[in-house]
């Protein structure tokens, strides 16, 4: 079940002794709410996770993951014809034994390897060059959506719409929020050391979620963290 931003942000002010939100406006915690998310997603790009058929670009090696996309994570196969599966490859090998590779003509439209360089997350390489009708199955992280910011002087009741990472990340969004909320009032005794507590909670769960999820998820041992190619 989604989880409504409400109630993140009601469980905040709580937390926070704010309730009339004169100290802490509710318009700011949705800000930071908002980063919460993002910064989730920055850590853990498998939260924001979604697969989509893509046309690709024809007559081009040099490929892009939709614009709602934040990182590459896998190019499973081709969908159309034989829907033949695409491996990962290292481009250096490619460009020493056929360096006009990029140039190649695809005459059947399918892709048989791809190639990812993580310093460049929202591009990929596919080999042949793409077809005039390749379409590939992708695997890839999506942004966020923000939550509205509420009208200056709202109450938490005026919050709508559910937080876009999944439900399972609505507690470590709280610890977020009041990592950023004490962090502003740090000036004031103990307030530091209580944000610096929040985001470590924070910092810590993402860390305790992956290994969970490493560990009884039906993968080899080469992967999610490192496929191989």
């Amino acid at each position: 079940m989604p989880v409504s931003a409400q109630s993140v942000i009601r469980r905040v002010v709580e937390t926070l002794q704010d309730k009339t939100s004169i100290r802490w406006p509710v318009s700011e915690l949705v800000r930071y709410l908002n980063d919460g998310q993002r910064e989730i997603v920055l850590y853990r790009p498998d939260s924001m996770v979604t697969s989509a058929t893509v046309d690709l670009d024809p007559l081009n090696s040099k490929q892009s993951i939709p614009n709602n996309g934040s990182k590459l994570i896998d190019v499973i196969r081709n969908t159309d014809g034989t829907k033949r599966a695409i491996r990962l490859t290292t481009r250096q090998i490619l460009d020493a034994q056929s360096p006009e590779w990029h140039s190649l003509v695809n005459t059947n439209d399918e892709i048989h390897h791809y190639m990812f360089d993580p310093r460049d997350p929202k591009t990929f390489y596919v080999y042949p060059p793409a077809g005039n009708n390749s379409s590939v199955e992708l695997v890839y992280s999506t942004y966020p959506t923000d939550v509205q910011e509420p009208v200056d002087g709202a109450l938490y009741t005026a919050v709508t719409g559910n937080i876009s990472v999944p439900d399972i990340y609505g507690n470590i969004l709280q610890d977020y929020i009041l990592y950023r909320a004490y962090t502003k009032d740090s000036e004031y005794a103990g307030n530091g050391a209580r944000a610096q507590a929040h985001y470590a909670a924070f910092s810590a769960a993402l860390g305790i979620e992956i290994k969970s999820t490493i560990a009884v998820s039906p993968t080899t041992a080469a992967t999610p963290v490192a496929p191989s190619a």
